[in-house]
Formats: C-alpha cells, structure tokens, sequence
C-alpha cells in the first residue's frame, strides 16, 4: 500500500512538472519551498545605501557602525564615493566620535554593485564608510580594507593615501 501511493505521488508531480523539461528529464523532483529559495538566492537584489541603512566604520576615528540618516546629492540613495549623513550608533570608548553624534561620511564599499569603463564590475560583501568632517577631510588617520579607485573621480584623494589596499 505504502509503495503504490508513493507512486501515484511520483506520477503526479510529475505530470505537474511537465514543463520543466531538465528536472523532469534528469528525474529531480523539487518542492515548492525548494524552488523559491533556489530563485531567490540566485536573483538577490542589492540595493542602494537609503535611509535606516546600517554601515561599518572602517577607519580609526572611534565609531565602529553607524546608521545612515540621509544620503547628500542623491533622491534614490548612495552608492560608491557619495557622502552621506550619519548617527553613529556603536563607538569606542576614548574615541574622536562619540555614540549618538551626528557626523559626516562618504562609502568606500558597497553591496550594489557599480560598472567600470572597461566593462567589468566591482561589488563589495559589505557597506563601508570613512567618517569626515563638513570639509570632506577624514576624521580617521588610517583607513581599513580595499578601497575602490573610484573615489579618485569623487575628489576623494586624501582617502585613497590612507587606504591599505585600492582595488
């Protein structure tokens, strides 16, 4: 009893299957839950530095993760080399920036990913920003991790002298 009802499942789910040719024809049969976590891991939308977004600090001017409260220059939001407004939410004690302080800081890395001339792309794991002052000055003396070169086309040279690695 228990092979002939595992049969007639098999037999069903694959008349609804019809249309997939490659798993029908390999005999992979997936679940519903299955096939949505496959689509939506291979189609995971990054988007821009917005309101709310939560950012690592990767320099050394005491904060170490601040949350962006408006991004300058853009409506949608901010990508590589833009400076944005942000509330420092976590910072060490002894620092420059204290937690609470509204401060200034332009993204050196994002998620988004952004096109080069030469046709390829970069696309960081995480959102990075590098703390200023009004001025555009860092506030920081060292910079952490890779900085793309795109920054050199946002004015942004003091930052790329203090970066360990550019990429």
């Amino acid at each position: 009893m228990a092979s002939n009802s595992v049969s007639s499942f098999f037999h069903v789910g694959r008349s609804l299957l019809r249309g997939l040719s490659s798993s029908y024809s390999s005999g992979i049969v997936l679940s519903p839950q299955e096939t949505t976590c496959n689509c939506f891991l291979a189609q995971q939308i990054r988007t821009f530095i917005q309101m709310r977004t939560n950012l690592k600090v990767v320099d050394n001017s005491g904060a170490k993760r601040v949350m962006c409260i408006h991004s300058i220059k853009c409506k949608k939001g901010a990508r590589l080399g833009d400076m944005i407004v942000a509330s420092v939410k976590e910072a060490q004690p002894g620092g420059k920036v204290k937690k609470g302080q509204v401060v200034y800081g332009v993204v050196v890395r994002a998620a988004m990913q952004k096109g080069r001339c030469d046709g390829s792309e970069v696309k960081f794991d995480d959102n990075a920003v590098v703390l200023v002052n009004k001025q555009g000055e860092p506030i920081g003396t060292r910079v952490f991790g890779p900085v793309p070169h795109e920054l050199r086309k946002k004015k942004h040279v003091k930052m790329l002298s203090l970066a360990q690695h550019i990429a």
